[in-house]
């Protein structure tokens, strides 16, 4: 380290003096005779929806069986129900991708062998 003659501190910016400043703004409050305080206002004894708002970089992501329960009895038993199906769509979408697979593999086969076919005839007629 190396002094430098010329530090005086902390640099901090000139303060002007201002006579009009009357301290830090408040935001007026007007007077609602209607009002009336509600301890109670976020309660609610039925719930049946729940909101998510998202961002996401990716599509796809889907939200599926939120619960909202105090007895984690019932929360297990949703997430035991939603599991067994989750694993059932599972099975299902994996089925299908196998069909899927299938076909284009036989579509690929079938064109190769139109391919070979056709160079056979090119072959012929040389």
């Amino acid at each position: 380290m190396v002094p430098n003659p010329k530090y005086k501190g902390e640099w901090r910016p000139k303060m002007i003096p201002n006579p009009k400043y009357k301290g830090e703004w408040k935001a007026k409050e007007i007077a609602n005779p209607a009002y009336t305080a509600d301890d109670k206002l976020y309660h609610y004894a039925d719930i049946q929806s729940v909101g998510v708002d998202l961002w996401q970089v990716k599509s796809g992501s889907i939200f599926d069986n939120i619960v909202i329960s105090s007895d984690p009895k019932d929360a297990e038993k949703s997430f035991t129900d939603y599991k067994s199906k989750l694993e059932a769509e599972k099975k299902k979408r994996d089925a299908e991708q196998d069909k899927k697979r299938k076909e284009e593999e036989e579509q690929r086969k079938t064109e190769e062998a139109k391919d070979e076919d056709e160079d056979e005839d090119e072959k012929d007629e040389l």
